[in-house]
């Protein structure tokens, strides 16, 4: 059998794996708290369940056009401009299966031999695998604890070169929780004025997951960079709807028709009923939602210093998402060995941070969507692993 060579260049993620090993634990009688996989522990909010229920049984299963349906694009747009301050049109929104098809299709749009597109490192893992599954040159902006995980516009300037064709941001980021202020990032699109072929992919899946008031800067904001930005969102996290694959792609008026085209050819179009909790998402009550963001936040205020007591460990305070990535260099283990040693010893799984890149190597992830008990359970079990 001979398969094509980009093949050999795909990636993986490896908090699927590491959840596939919790299970067989489970399954050979260990108790597991899982502090990997980074999904809400909350259910979708009810109302958002009977929309899909309601248009199963009101026979909306048939396809759908390629965009989404259109009452949901203007719902997207709708809160776009609600949350960003920015008036777009609903035919440059492209709803699609998950966050990843979007990530997917920008990428693979300038990807190519001689291309390169700077990706953050630590970051997504898909981001490097796509860009090196489409040939380009992969290039590493540093997300570093001394800048408390946010991205560096000079680190960023300073790697651009004639061959940049795309950059990818994160903020509020995976798997750090940093957050980039927006000064940092007024600073990027003023630089970016000398690099106008430029195209900026703005990942925001996070955008509404904040704290201590911190407020949700985006590109798009930005007159200079708004024709060339795609945003990337969706209801995975904010609503609790991962398992849903609900995502959305907003795309500048030079590519939407292209994405629109590869939609066309990968998938057809999103599930019916998805779409019409995805539109309830948007347009009902928030409360739930709100409610949830609350508990992350009382969850965060809890794992940092438990965290912090432990030998060895010193966690930075998330500005957002519902990660921790503290730093374990002071226990003497690489992050492939603690994390191993954390799961099959003491029964936590977390992600080791090189799962997100070269410069995740002295880190481990942890997500706090688990309650405050299996929470403090966690912290417990990893001190008297590292006391043992």
């Amino acid at each position: 059998m001979k398969l094509a060579q980009a093949i050999s260049r795909l990636g993986t993620e490896t908090a699927f794996d590491v959840m596939a090993r919790a299970q067989q634990l489970r399954a050979q009688g260990k108790d597991i708290i899982d502090l990997s996989i980074g999904q809400s522990d909350f259910r979708a909010p009810d109302s958002i369940v009977e929309a899909a229920v309601k248009a199963f049984r009101d026979g909306m299963h048939s396809y759908t056009p390629a965009k989404g349906i259109l009452p949901l694009r203007e719902a997207v747009a709708a809160d776009i401009e609600k949350r960003r301050g920015v008036k777009v049109s609903a035919e440059n929104v492209l709803v699609v299966p998950g966050g990843k098809v979007t990530m997917f299709f920008a990428i693979q749009l300038f990807a190519e031999p001689g291309a390169e597109i700077l990706y953050p490192n630590p970051g997504f893992p898909i981001y490097e695998s796509l860009i090196n599954y489409g040939g380009a040159k992969a290039v590493a902006i540093p997300i570093l604890e001394k800048n408390n995980f946010a991205f560096s516009a000079d680190d960023i300037l300073e790697r651009l070169t004639p061959n940049s064709r795309l950059l990818i941001l994160n903020s509020p980021a995976n798997p750090t929780g940093g957050f980039t202020p927006r000064s940092e990032l007024e600073k990027l699109i003023k630089g970016l004025d000398d690099y106008p072929d430029l195209y900026i992919l703005s990942d925001e899946i996070y955008g509404r997951m904040l704290y201590d008031g911190n407020e949700h800067a985006s590109p798009l904001e930005y007159e200079s960079v708004r024709d060339r930005v795609i945003l990337l969102d969706g209801w995975s996290k904010t609503y609790a709807m991962a398992g849903l694959r609900l995502g959305y792609g907003l795309w500048p008026d030079t590519l939407i028709d292209h994405a629109t085209r590869l939609a066309v050819n990968v998938h057809s179009c999103v599930n019916a009923p998805t779409q019409y909790a995805g539109l309830e998402a948007l347009t009902g009550s928030q409360d739930e939602v709100e409610a949830m963001f609350k508990t992350f936040d009382e969850r965060r205020k809890v794992i940092v210093p438990r965290l912090n007591e432990l030998s060895g460990f010193k966690c930075h305070a998330p500005s957002g998402a519902f990660y921790v990535f503290p730093n374990i260099t002071g226990t003497g283990m690489d992050s492939a060995t603690l994390q191993s040693r954390i799961l099959e010893e003491a029964g936590v799984a977390t992600i080791p941070g090189t799962s997100f890149g070269s410069y995740g190597e002295g880190y481990i992830r942890l997500s706090y969507a688990n309650s405050i008990e299996n929470i403090n359970k966690a912290v417990d079990r990893i001190g008297d692993l590292l006391s043992g």
